[in-house]
């Protein structure tokens, strides 16, 4: 049976020890059958397994092995699309539901980290930073908006305060988010499936599911064994293939860049960010970086639609990170890789139900770390009878892609060619 290991990247390298986990080998019975050892299988297991639920996960390589082990390591409040595009689409009442949860996901993270004593290097504080005096005024509003929905440890900053959290010449100004923060996102993972497991839930690693038997009792499918459920919460995000063809066709795998450097030392790291806080830019094709714990900084961006993977990671990724950083051109760069997200095309995330018995969530679109600690929670409460926050997220629309997945790929880069054209010419 094929062995799927982590791919390098500099999280892999630095990962906590963990015990193997056996592939599944046999039928097994269970309450609920999770597809996916990601950050929202794992995080719908917990909160299942607090409450009583006996559950099993399958994870067709390891526990973190896809976005939830690759990301830019932020955490960062609400959605891809904000609480005000909500409000446009879905109307006051909904998007006063969903405008609570946005603040949500962070808190819960760190419960995690402290019920559970996950060792991930978690640090509090993220800034979003401003290159044009239209982003700096979009962030005054996005302060405002944030503001109305009780999230109020924000603080604006001008061009002298935000070079006091960031060595970075580019910034007119910005914004600090003291509830944000950053994370070793692989260890958070592997703390959470420990905790899963403390519980009583079993994770089998190396366990694809090839095939859902829908019905009354459905059956989960893996190259060497079966697992038979009351429900199923599918949670394979960009990962999740063509095993559930209705959510293949409203959403599209996307890769992003990730270089990681050698240790800078105390002294260099503390000049570029001298609060440890973690920044991403406001362009609609954002760079976002950080330091890790051992002191090397964490550079990631751009965006490949249809996940493909580049031949040369580090020539995309560091002109960027020179950019900001010019007293870097010296320094080595140690590992480079790339992971998926997956994107919808309304760029919120897509959660619902088939039939009566298999829940989903999916699509972050880049917005992922905090959104599926919160979705965990949310396809938890609607297994337990409690659907007034699930339904919030079920009735935001689902759009396809326009012509299919054929076209999927050139009309989105078309649209981020347009935007990211707009950053560059200040618009």
């Amino acid at each position: 049976m094929a062995n799927t290991p982590y791919p390098q990247s500099y999280y892999a390298a630095s990962a906590n020890p963990v015990p193997p986990r056996p592939a599944l080998q046999e039928e097994v019975q269970t309450d609920v059958c999770v597809i996916g050892a990601g950050y929202t299988g794992l995080s719908s297991a917990l909160f299942l397994l607090e409450s009583g639920f006996k559950v099993t996960v399958l994870e067709a390589a390891k526990v973190g092995f896809g976005a939830s082990g690759r990301n830019g390591g932020q955490i960062v409040n609400s959605y891809s699309r904000d609480i005000d595009v909500i409000e446009r689409t879905v109307g006051p009442k909904q998007a006063q539901l969903l405008g609570h949860m946005a603040f949500e996901g962070g808190r819960i993270i760190r419960e995690r980290v402290a019920k559970y004593n996950i060792q991930c290097d978690l640090k509090d504080g993220g800034v979003f930073a401003a290159l044009t005096p239209k982003q700096m005024g979009h962030l005054e509003s996005q302060k405002r908006l944030w503001e109305r929905f009780g999230h109020t440890q924000l603080e604006l900053m001008d061009q002298k305060r935000i070079r006091e959290v960031v060595d970075c010449d580019q910034y007119i100004g910005g914004m600090l988010d003291m509830s944000g923060g950053h994370i070793h996102p692989l260890n958070l993972a592997l703390g959470e499936a420990a905790a899963v497991e403390s519980l009583g839930g079993k994770i089998y690693e190396q366990s694809p599911a090839i095939r859902i038997e829908r019905g009354a009792n459905p059956v989960v499918h893996t190259p060497q064994g079966k697992v038979r459920a009351k429900f199923i919460i599918v949670a394979g995000n960009a990962y999740l293939g063509g095993l559930v063809p209705e959510l293949a066709a409203k959403s599209m795998p996307c890769g992003t860049q990730v270089i990681t450097t050698e240790p800078l030392g105390d002294e260099l790291a503390r000049s570029l960010l001298p609060q440890d806080y973690c920044v991403e830019d406001c362009n609609y094709l954002l760079d976002y970086y950080r330091l890790t714990g051992d002191k090397r900084l964490i550079f990631g961006g751009g965006v490949v639609y249809g996940a493909r993977d580049p031949a040369n990671i580090e020539a995309i990724i560091r002109p960027k990170m020179l950019k900001a950083f010019p007293q870097l051109k010296d320094v080595k760069i140690d590992y480079a890789w790339t992971g998926n997200f997956l994107l919808t095309l309304s760029r919120l995330p897509q959660v619902g139900r088939l039939g009566d018995n298999i829940y989903y969530s999916q699509g972050c679109s880049g917005h992922g770390v905090t959104y599926t600690h919160l979705a965990g929670k949310v396809l938890a409460e609607a297994l337990r009878g409690q659907a007034e926050r699930f339904d919030a997220f079920a009735e935001l629309p689902h759009y396809p892609f326009p012509g299919g997945q054929l076209l999927r790929v050139p009309f989105s880069a078309l649209g981020a060619w347009y935007y990211s054209l707009r950053d560059r010419l200040g618009f």
